[in-house]
């Protein structure tokens, strides 16, 4: 979630290391003291008004179509403002829907104008509103950030296929529910002023695990536990989990402002791109409190995880009939507790210990006593002293394919008694002396962005943290408001009989944490500086009082001037290692923090003692950048310069305003390396810089600077030139000048007989690079044999790493290129770099540099001229470009369509999937003609047909002179079959119907969930149930004791209408061939194939791969 910066003009929405077996604690380390904290003094509740909401809706026709980069809604008012959506269609440099809140009139506003809003964005779909994807947030809108929102909102994928309803007749909804509220100014509200604590800072998609963070911070003894953690001096914290989680909780207590992060994830081993994938917050707890578990063994914390959040509970059969009862005894860190059905955390306690029976075909083998009826449950052994809920607000949705939010409201106490109606949760083995009455510490909430409600020291009042921000919030807001459901908003008109509109809020909590009134004078327990390793707190107070003198540095920098002073030595160092165009970075050369008031002269005094050069040995020459972006010394500073002060020099000679005043130190040094006085310049004299190109070596190198006279001729210097070099006088050189490097290199011969002033126009701080003269067979001798050659190759040359497309995250090899290289020898490099023989066989795949992912389509065969053109995304330009080795040349490829296409076997009960290439403008007869020839068919005059299968329906059969070029077999399957005989003879009043096989969704028994292989069907006009079932039986060659448990139902648009056997089932259906696929015969059984693991669709809670702590 992020403000949309602009494209060009609007581009835009966490590892540990082991300690040795025997290693000893630091000096003086005590084992862990628990003092009960301090009561904290009660803060007075913030008033909090309701804000006016309001819901607008768009719709947007011809979606599709839309050649704009964004597109804005018609402008809607909220709390007297003026808004609208903004959404980029094919995404904001992202594969992704991007769409954002506009503060609509912002342009006209005065001048720091600020409003505060809450609100949700939506995509509404139009077959099942439970997929409506929706996303909320809140931001303080101002001129620097007028609108603010979702970068990557939903994938485009998902978006533009219409069988997801989220555009349906190329029409899409968009949503906006809009509550602006009143509250101090975002940039100017002190978090710790207002509330005591701090926030911390999102990198991107890191709210889930802030929300974490800030939970178990206010956990003292599990903060205190992380502070007794052993860390030395010598560790960093990006590479020891402990020392960067210590590091971030002494930030949390002792800063004034929020905290990073971005030490402690690169500490898990994470890179950019994890900061912005959206995890699972329940799968990161458990990671992280795995990984501390491990790292606090053999320290004197050793336990802590258990100790704080391990319960036990008793998982048990036993029998009705005979003496028979089975056990066994797991623990738990949290537990995951049901919503959906469930109105309170009691109602899904209850559920948890539920009896389940095993009765009928579902019978228990006990042992020796065969099948028997038994009951099966689970009971509490023990609870922890902090019990962690996991409230199930995410459910797999099978008919989707994807992952869907649970908004019921459901209820959470402020106080727990899990020892309610004589102790029902619990185990014959409780200890029944515990007390298990627990009080709310906090709550994690999910509304598309995470936040958590906390309440530190378990008084009355809750802070809610939200990544940066800290309020103070009243109860209702934090508990009552986080309950989900619905609620209705206030009528406009309220002396009309209008029905209240009501609206699903989506914002609810998804994790509780409870602390045992028993234990929490342990639990919420004093931690302060004694708690830190003294190391730390030296280390820390070493980073504060660094920061603390930049930011002084930065309040004084108006005071001060910063002097940067180049001299030979930076030139010699830079030029040909660090540089090779023009003369030095300004970064690496000494600098000097100069009160502006002094006056130069005692600024040359400070040069003298830094370098040894005495102040009469110093001129200083001004550097200035040319009109073709060079940056030269230009003139030397005359008396009159001098005269001022440091500050009057800066703004007299610096008329871009920088803070910087950037100077040359010319000094003159003899044999023995004393300094020399200066001599004269004239307006005569030309001051030129040297550098010195050897061919061999394919080495620049600065040699040195000269006055030459204007009048002069370039051979008049060639032997101080050939003594710089040290070349002996015989040799020959040529000369060139450096003129610019942008865009292109510019470099050119110098005519050794011209006058100074007629060549190449020269003037003060050009650069001459000079060489030995090139000989006949130089080209033949060396890569570049001349300067213009080597400086040109210099601008151009550009490290590739290439990885292959399978292995997306590892480089493989690098090579060293040129920009400028065509596709053909970018291809022919990397083919030569892997053995290929056939460079044509090699096809690349750009580098998306938001996603740090491939980019979806490959480069076509010569797609694009330059290396560069593969490596630029948008205005970035990347050094990453993924390979592929294909077994045919990629113009072939090209010309040719593939297909993934499988194959069921008529009378075998097999299939095999094959990959059929065919030219684009083939036909699906060509496909099954392709088809014929890989497979063994029932007769050799079988008759194929191409279906269309997605989410175990029947869609479309394929015409056979349908062109295959704009099939998609990316989303659905393509299934091939042979025709069976009696659909090729239809009677006039026989049916051909769809016969899907369906389960009852476990926790909604009105909706149904199809599986396995749908397949057509003939009836006959007057055939029964009973008939059908015969053929259906024998068809799919199903036991007669599982086919006796089937149930037969007409079924449209999902809702079963049940058959009898005696039922004449051609009633129901109409005669159209292949057509009406939400009509269909569903056979209800369970299904009984093993599950396979599904691919979740990439959206925000899909969490596209499992949270990972790699140190």
């Amino acid at each position: 979630m992020t403000t949309s910066p602009p494209p060009a003009e609007h581009e835009e929405e966490e590892v540990l290391v082991p300690y040795g077996p025997h290693l000893e604690l630091p000096n003086g380390a005590q084992p862990m003291e628990v003092v009960p904290a301090e009561p904290a003094a009660t803060v007075e509740n913030q008033q909090i008004e309701d804000p006016p909401i309001s819901r607008f809706t768009w719709t947007i026709e011809n979606l599709s179509r839309v050649s704009t980069k964004k597109l804005y809604s018609e402008i809607f008012v909220v709390g007297g403002y003026k808004w609208r959506i903004l959404i980029f269609p094919r995404g904001n440099n992202v594969e992704f829907l991007s769409m954002y809140l506009d503060v609509a009139d912002s342009g006209v506003l005065p001048y720091g104008w600020t409003r505060y809003a809450q609100f949700s964005l939506s995509v509404v779909n139009q077959i099942h509103n439970k997929f409506t994807i929706r996303k909320e947030t809140q931001h303080q809108f101002s001129a620097r950030e007028s609108d603010w929102g979702f970068t990557s909102f939903m994938p485009l994928g998902e978006l533009y296929n219409h069988s997801r309803g989220y555009l349906v007749n190329d029409t899409c909804i968009v949503e906006a529910e809009v509550a602006v509220c009143k509250v101090v100014d975002y940039w100017s509200y002190d978090s710790k002023k207002e509330t005591g604590y701090v926030g911390l800072k999102n990198q991107g998609a890191t709210c889930y695990m802030n929300s974490l963070l800030q939970t178990l911070y206010h956990i003292p003894y599990f903060r205190k536990a992380v502070y007794h953690m052993p860390t030395t001096e010598n560790d960093m914290p990006s590479g020891s989990i402990p020392l960067a989680l210590q590091s971030l909780f002494y930030k949390l207590q002792y800063n004034d402002s929020s905290v990073s992060t971005k030490e402690l994830t690169k500490s898990f081993g994470w890179d950019m791109h994890d900061s912005f994938m959206q995890h699972d917050v329940q799968e990161l707890n458990r990671v992280l409190s795995e990984k501390l578990e491990d790292k606090m063994k053999g320290t004197v914390v050793e336990g802590t995880i258990q100790q704080l959040f391990e319960g036990h509970h008793m998982n048990y059969i036993e029998c009705i009939n005979v003496d028979f009862k089975s056990t066994r005894k797991e623990s738990f860190y949290d537990l995951q507790l049901d919503v959906k059905g469930c109105q309170d955390v009691y109602a899904s306690f209850d559920k948890y210990v539920e009896v389940e029976q095993l009765e009928g075909d579902n019978k228990y083998h006990a042992d020796k006593h065969g099948l028997q009826d038994a009951k099966k449950g689970v009971l509490f052994i023990d609870f922890p002293p902090v019990l962690q809920l996991q409230l199930k607000r995410f459910e797999y949705d099978f008919m989707r394919d994807t992952m869907v939010k649970i908004n019921d409201r459901y209820e959470f106490p402020l106080q727990l008694d899990l020892d309610r109606d004589d102790g029902k949760y619990l185990s014959p083995d409780a200890d029944r002396n515990v007390r298990n009455l627990y009080t709310l510490h906090s709550g994690g909430v999910h509304g598309g962005h995470y936040y958590a409600f906390i309440r530190p020291t378990l008084s009355d009042q809750w802070f809610k943290f939200d990544d940066e921000r800290v309020t103070k919030e009243d109860a209702k807001r934090a508990l009552e408001e986080q309950y989900g459901g619905e609620e209705e908003l206030p009528q406009t008109n309220p002396g009309l009989n209008n029905t209240p509109f009501k609206f699903t809020k989506y914002s609810n909590a998804y994790m509780l944490v409870y602390i045992r009134e028993s234990d929490k004078d342990k639990i919420i327990c004093n931690v302060d500086e004694k708690d830190i390793a003294e190391h730390l707190r030296i280390r820390l107070e070493k980073d504060r009082e660094e920061k603390e003198r930049r930011k002084k540095e930065k309040a004084e920098a108006h005071l001060y001037t910063i002097i940067k002073v180049a001299r030979d030595d930076d030139l010699k160092t830079q030029i040909g290692k660090d540089i090779y165009f023009d003369l030095v970075d300004h970064d690496k050369v000494p600098s000097f923090r100069i009160q502006k008031q002094m006056a130069f002269a005692q600024f040359k005094e400070e040069v003298a003692k830094e370098f040894g050069i005495p102040t009469q040995f110093q001129r200083f020459w001004l550097w200035a950048k040319r009109q073709n972006h060079t940056y030269r010394p230009n003139r030397p500073l005359c008396p009159q310069d001098e005269a001022h002060t440091v500050g009057q020099l800066k703004e007299l000679v610096n008329k871009a305003h920088n803070a910087e005043l950037k100077l040359f130190l010319e000094v003159e040094l003899g044999l023995d390396l004393k300094p020399l006085p200066l001599p004269d310049k004239t307006r005569e004299d030309i001051f030129l810089l040297f550098k010195l190109y050897e061919p061999e070596k394919e080495q620049l190198r600065y040699v040195g600077r000269l006055f030459v006279k204007a009048s002069g001729r370039p051979q008049d210097i060639l032997p101080k030139l050939k003594m710089l070099a040290g070349f002996s006088q015989d040799d020959d050189i040529e000369l060139y000048e450096e003129i610019k490097f942008e865009p292109n290199v510019m470099c050119e011969y110098i005519d050794n007989r011209l006058l100074f002033r007629s060549c190449q126009q020269l003037e003060d701080g050009d650069i001459i690079c000079f060489q030995k003269s090139s000989k006949a067979d130089s080209a033949d001798r060396y890569r570049f044999p001349d300067v213009p050659s080597f400086l040109t190759y210099i601008r151009n040359r550009q490290v590739v790493h290439f990885r292959s497309l399978e292995k997306p995250k590892e480089d493989d090899f690098f090579l060293e290129m040129s920009k400028i290289f065509t596709y053909d020898q970018v291809v022919e490099k990397v083919a030569e770099k892997l053995g290929v023989d056939d460079p044509s066989k090699i096809r690349l795949t750009s580098h998306n540099c938001y996603s740090q992912q491939p980019k979806p389509q490959p480069i076509k065969y010569r797609g694009v001229e330059r290396l560069l053109d593969m490596l630029i995304h948008y205005n970035q330009t990347s050094d990453i470009l993924y390979y592929e080795v294909l077994d045919i040349p990629l113009p072939e490829l090209q010309a040719l369509k593939t297909l993934k296409v499988t194959y069921h076997h008529a009378t075998k009960d097999e299939v095999s999937v094959h990959s059929i290439r065919l030219p684009k403008n083939s036909t699906v007869g060509d496909v099954l003609n392709d088809i014929k020839t890989k497979v063994e068919l029932s007769h050799p005059n079988a008759e194929l047909r191409l279906l269309e299968v997605f989410y175990h329906k029947i869609y479309k059969v394929f015409a056979p002179n349908e062109k295959i070029e704009n099939i998609n077999d990316q989303y659905w399957t393509l299934r091939a079959e042979e025709v069976p005989d009696e659909e090729k003879n239809l009677g006039p009043f026989d049916r051909l119907i769809h016969v899907y096989h369906f389960t009852k969704d476990t926790q909604n028994q009105t909706q149904v969930q199809n599986f396995g292989e749908p397949f057509f069907m003939v009836i006959r006009e007057d055939e029964t149930l009973s008939s059908i079932k015969e053929r259906i039986q024998r068809k799919l060659k199903v036991p007669d004791e599982d086919f006796s448990k089937w149930k037969f139902a007409y079924i449209s648009l999902g809702r079963p209408d049940y058959f009898e056997d005696s039922d004449t089932v051609a009633l129901k259906f109409q005669r159209n061939m292949y057509g009406a696929w939400e009509q269909y015969l569903g056979l209800e059984h369970p299904d009984t194939a093993p599950r396979k693991a599904h691919t979740i669709n990439q959206n925000r809670h899909s969490f596209e791969r499992p949270v990972k702590i790699y140190n």
